[in-house]
């Protein structure tokens, strides 16, 4: 397939899932459920996504630093720190690991 007819063919297809979800009536929108589902989707995509770049190289599971990287994070937002205390925590864990192992 030539790069521009898939480029094409992508763009085509994001001008089509914007205007199923322009079409969908409003009622249906303010279901309670779909606003839960709206409200909880980014979050679990966010999730997924972190999980596969912290354990996964490819095919194979992997558990290095970035994984401990993750771990600090997670209690320090556990303990309730701000989010540049989050993100500084897994960033020393991660760059300490590295720099002992190698």
């Amino acid at each position: 397939m030539n790069t521009w007819m898939a480029i094409g063919a992508t763009a085509v297809g994001c001008y089509l899932v914007k205007l199923a979800g322009l079409l969908v009536p409003g009622a249906v929108l303010e279901r309670p459920r779909v606003r839960r589902m709206a409200a909880l989707l980014p979050v679990a995509l966010l999730a997924a996504l972190t999980a596969q770049q912290a354990f996964a190289d490819g095919r194979v599971l992997v558990l290095d630093a970035r994984a401990a990287g993750l771990g600090a994070a997670g209690v320090a937002l556990l303990l309730r720190a701000p989010f540049l205390v989050v993100i500084a925590a897994a960033v020393v864990v991660t760059a300490g690991l590295r720099a002992l192992t190698g």
